[in-house]
């Protein structure tokens, strides 16, 4: 049987799901509770917090019979915030970790909505087929190239709409970003990757079914990213 060469996707999403079941687990649960945490986490748990609104406000007030993949649901918040609009939820993540701590976490009783808690890949085609898809977060660690092609495979499953951050270029996260790889990687998680918002725009540009529509920058101490509303041309 022919086997193909892991892409630049495959090789990062086994290093994030190794530091998420690993190092990252216990900082990743306290980050996404309400347990007291450092000035520095505080401030990404605010950023985080915001950008998930932000998202969630993109998408339809009224979810139900919409089918909605959350790409990297993590500890489950944008999930169950979406089932509570009504929507059937596949929420899939790396994490195996991740995902024990999101089903813990959900509500026995999510009204029209259900959630579907799921340890995967979100480019597997037995997911099935989405009105909407979310990714919050979950391309921040990968090229710009890697993120459009991600992208690509989505929405083919997709019918609607595409919501999903990015780390924006600044000259600060530029330069955090080369500082970071002076350190030896076991002491650090994997690198955010800062993207160009126009060098992106142009790849996406080669998706023709798909046009950009709104984007919304949210900075919040150390957190930094970029959402990005992918709409379907009819």
């Amino acid at each position: 049987m022919a086997t193909h060469a892991p892409t630049g996707y495959d090789v990062q999403r086994e290093k994030l799901a190794a530091y998420f079941d690993g190092t990252a687990r216990k900082a990743w649960i306290d980050l996404t509770s309400d347990v007291k945490v450092s000035g520095i986490r505080a401030t990404v748990r605010a950023g985080r917090e915001a950008m998930r609104a932000q998202l969630m406000e993109w998408l339809p007030a009224d979810l139900r019979r919409k089918r909605l993949l959350d790409a990297g649901c993590g500890t489950g918040a944008l999930s169950i915030d979406a089932a509570c609009r009504g929507a059937h939820v596949t929420a899939v993540d790396i994490a195996a970790g991740l995902v024990d701590i999101a089903r813990e976490r959900s509500p026995s009783f999510l009204g029209h909505g259900k959630i579907d808690w799921l340890v995967g890949d979100m480019l597997d085609t037995a997911l099935g087929e989405f009105d909407h898809v979310v990714a919050m977060d979950s391309l921040i660690h990968y090229r710009g190239e890697d993120i459009v092609d991600t992208l690509e495979a989505v929405g083919r499953r997709c019918r609607t709409s595409i919501v999903f951050t990015f780390a924006p270029y600044t000259p600060l996260l530029g330069a955090m970003h080369g500082v970071g790889k002076l350190f030896p990687r076991g002491n650090r998680s994997p690198a955010i990757v800062p993207v160009s918002e126009a060098q992106l725009r142009r790849k996406l540009a080669r998706l023709s079914n798909w046009r950009v529509a709104r984007t919304e920058r949210i900075s919040s101490g150390f957190y930094t990213s970029q959402a990005m509303e992918l709409v379907r041309r009819r």
